[in-house]
């Protein structure tokens, strides 16, 4: 049955960033799905990990600050404390910094370069030398953005930044494909997200972005769930390289 392709029984995913908006959502999504969840997070992911237990899964709760990429060996080797092997990574940690291009200062570039690039590709690293010594494969998924394809107005850094995810989803998927490993991303549109909250509080911005998307409205982290369960699924065994967008129709447009 197809269905069974989809199934992640048995399986550890570590998420990043999963405390609360597209990462709780992911990880959430990926538990129902049968798979156990490692959140990697700065801060307390409690309401995370109350809905993954209720679903009978297990939740382990690991606390960094992956700016800091020194950290990473040593969270995969606490994930493995689970059931000894990882099977999924979904790299979903990052920030945004706003302002004009013109004032833009060198510590908002790196901090957000920092985390929403350089710790997905060591992370990335980490996790797959493990998947080669493993044998079995894995999955890897990041997450891109709609300024993966787009410039933004505002964020020199956050598009630099999910434009280099890209790229690197791509890269990776070429050099790991050949030990079973599939590197692929998600790119949301426009989420209702905290990432989000001054655009949707701002009445004409808010207007102006939802006038474009065909769907008629914000993305919301379960909007998540379906793409996540694929990627990390056998279902997607021959999907590699790839960024899904989720943007209710805004590339479309």
């Amino acid at each position: 049955m197809i269905l069974n392709n989809f199934k992640l029984d048995g399986r550890v995913a570590i998420v990043t960033g999963c405390n609360t908006g597209l990462g709780q959502g992911m990880a959430l999504a990926l538990a129902q799905a049968g798979a156990d969840v490692v959140g990697v997070n700065v801060s307390a992911p409690d309401d995370t990990r109350v809905q993954i237990e209720a679903t009978g899964r297990r939740f382990l709760d690991l606390r960094a600050n992956l700016s800091d990429i020194s950290s990473i060996e040593g969270l995969v080797t606490q994930a493995l404390t689970l059931t000894g092997s990882i099977h999924i990574l979904v790299n979903n940690a990052g920030i945004i910094r706003r302002e004009d291009a013109i004032h833009f200062t060198e510590k908002d570039w790196d901090d957000v370069v920092d985390l929403n690039l350089k710790s997905v590709f060591f992370f990335s690293q980490a996790v797959a030398r493990q998947f080669m010594a493993q044998g079995n494969g894995g999955k890897i998924i990041n997450v891109a953005s709609m300024l993966s394809y787009q410039g933004g107005v505002r964020v020199p850094s956050y598009t630099a930044s999910k434009s280099g995810v890209m790229g690197i989803t791509r890269a990776l998927a070429n050099e790991w494909a050949k030990h079973g490993i599939n590197v692929n991303a998600i790119a949301p549109g426009y989420m209702a997200t905290d990432n989000t909250a001054a655009l949707r509080a701002d009445e004409s911005r808010n207007a102006a972005i939802l006038e474009r998307i065909p769907a008629g409205r914000w993305g919301v982290p379960a909007d998540m769930a379906g793409p996540v369960v694929f990627l990390a699924s056998d279902a997607a065994n021959y999907v590699n390289g790839y960024t899904v967008a989720v943007d209710g129709g805004w590339l479309a447009r």
